[in-house]
């Protein structure tokens, strides 16, 4: 919003996205679209921005239910669509709007855990924040388009504790993983086994397969065989 006055037989231009409140005596005379126009006398302008823009509050501390403090930011998308409102009911009507945000935000996620926080984060219900905010915005002539939770900002404690139990989950699973392989091979060696055990022509033929290449086999056949 920007004030200015006007030199008498001067012509106004009216940015696009804008409006101008053409004001005299006190009160609104004319509400001007965008374009240049010619005003009689010396009114004073209020120009009135009315496009789509976003309001992010600044990083709100709440704790949780474990006493720990997260700050937390919300964007609001908004505008104006009343400019005679949003110029004279409120001295600042973002702050109006800002302070009911981060009330309803607040109220909304206190006393939730950390895990539930996080895990939340995409999903928690902005609804009643909307509302909250809604609430105000239309008394100033703003419309909401609305709401998202932008940031969940996690003490650094925190974050290092999770690297800590992600890096012992990660490091468990593996160990997990090598256990079980290893027993998969011992069960395949105690199977193995067995079948030498039942099949003396197949433990032969496992002992030459494994011989190193170039070596001398000497098999013995029949009783001598048995004795050695």
């Amino acid at each position: 919003m920007r004030i200015s006055n006007l030199f008498p037989g001067e012509r106004v231009t009216v940015p696009a996205g804008f409006r101008a409140l053409v004001y005299r005596n006190g009160g609104v005379e004319r509400i001007l679209t965008a374009g240049r126009h010619r005003v009689l006398g010396s009114p004073t302008f209020a120009f009135v921005d009315m496009r789509d823009r976003v309001l992010t509050t600044s990083p709100q501390e709440i704790t949780t239910a474990e006493a720990v403090t997260m700050r937390v930011t919300l964007a609001l998308r908004i505008r104006v669509v009343d400019p005679v409102a949003y110029v004279e009911v409120a001295k600042d009507p973002d702050a109006g709007l800002y302070l009911a945000a981060q009330i309803a935000l607040r109220d909304e996620i206190v006393g939730l855990t950390v895990a539930e926080l996080l895990s939340r984060g995409n999903v928690i219900d902005m609804a009643p924040v909307r509302v909250a905010v809604e609430s105000v915005a239309t008394a100033v002539g703003v419309e909401v388009i609305g709401t998202v939770l932008k940031d969940i900002i996690v003490p650094s404690e925190i974050r290092s504790a999770a690297m800590e139990l992600m890096t012992a989950k990660t490091r468990g699973a593996a160990k997990l993983e090598e256990a079980r392989a290893e027993t998969a091979a011992l069960r395949a060696l105690a199977n193995a086994g067995k079948m030498l055990d039942a099949s003396p022509a197949l433990a032969q033929l496992r002992m030459i397969q494994a011989a190193p290449y170039g070596s001398k086999i000497v098999l013995a056949i029949g009783a001598d065989a048995d004795e050695s």
